[in-house]
């Protein structure tokens, strides 16, 4: 009887091992889910990191973009990782946003230009504040064209920044080419700040928000230049905009997918 009982056991356990087995490698490691607010979120992000320095971190998202990302020393929030974007194709590269200083900057020129075997044909900061044109003045250095939007340009007057001589301005819209592909850099509506542009690489479907998509989980973080009350508006515009949008990166922290749009929508109605 008592054998009986002890193989019984042994069969109710191996069953239940293979039963945890399944259930731990029922994953195709394309999506990772999590979940907010109530709704379940699927994000097809690789995000690994392909160089590291003290000052730089370079995550690839997909077959053509990058993340890079570099640390800004603040008063109020201290220190703060903040994301740039890089796409690559045919020899040539644009990267949205600067690293948050000169020195991350030159990092991050030498690994598009060596690593990369890119030359730089565009930087684009998305708005006026430093984390997105902290390393202007090393793209300068190196003659990389640098554009933003006038409002931006005029905002950086303001501030008497004194890299702002090296941008060319545009208005609502800029299209460049990356080899054959396109990549357009828009003003959506006003959000973080009143000059908050966001990028869009078709190719890959992947949308820079910089600052004015928010991470899941974020707070809603400094708004001394912020407009609140139509910040949920520039976002439905977005979302309107580019239906198609699978990755999504923001100005801090990590990169989901159009589940970020979502949340910034809810955290600021």
């Amino acid at each position: 009887m008592i054998e009986k009982i002890l193989k019984i056991t042994i069969v109710a356990a191996a069953i239940a091992g293979l039963i945890f087995l399944f259930s731990c490698n029922n994953n195709s490691g394309k999506s990772d889910n999590k979940k907010f607010s109530g709704k379940t979120i699927t994000s097809a992000v690789i995000d690994t990191i392909v160089y590291q320095t003290p000052l730089l971190v370079v995550r690839k998202i997909s077959e053509h973009t990058y993340r890079h990302v570099s640390y800004l020393s603040t008063k109020d929030f201290g220190k703060v990782s903040c994301n740039g974007m890089v796409v690559t194709n045919d020899g040539k590269a644009v990267i949205f946003d600067t690293p948050a200083n000169d020195s991350a900057s030159e990092d991050l020129i030498k690994y598009v230009n060596k690593n990369l075997n890119s030359v730089i044909s565009a930087v684009i900061p998305t708005h006026f504040h430093e984390d997105c044109v902290g390393g202007l003045s090393a793209f300068g250095k190196h003659h990389i064209p640098a554009y933003a939007s006038f409002k931006t340009i005029e905002l950086l007057k303001r501030k008497n920044n004194s890299n702002v001589s090296l941008l060319k301005g545009f208005h609502d819209s800029l299209i460049l080419h990356v080899g054959n592909q396109k990549i357009e850099a828009l003003f959506m509506g006003e959000g973080h700040t009143k000059d908050n542009i966001i990028g869009y690489y078709l190719a890959d479907s992947i949308l820079f928000g910089g600052c004015l998509v928010k991470a899941i989980g974020a707070p809603k973080g400094n708004l001394e230049d912020a407009n609140i009350k139509v910040w949920p508006v520039t976002i439905e515009n977005v979302k309107r905009k580019f239906p198609n949008a699978k990755i999504v990166i923001p100005g801090h922290d990590e990169p989901g997918g159009r589940e970020l749009l979502d949340y910034t929508f809810n955290l600021f109605r």
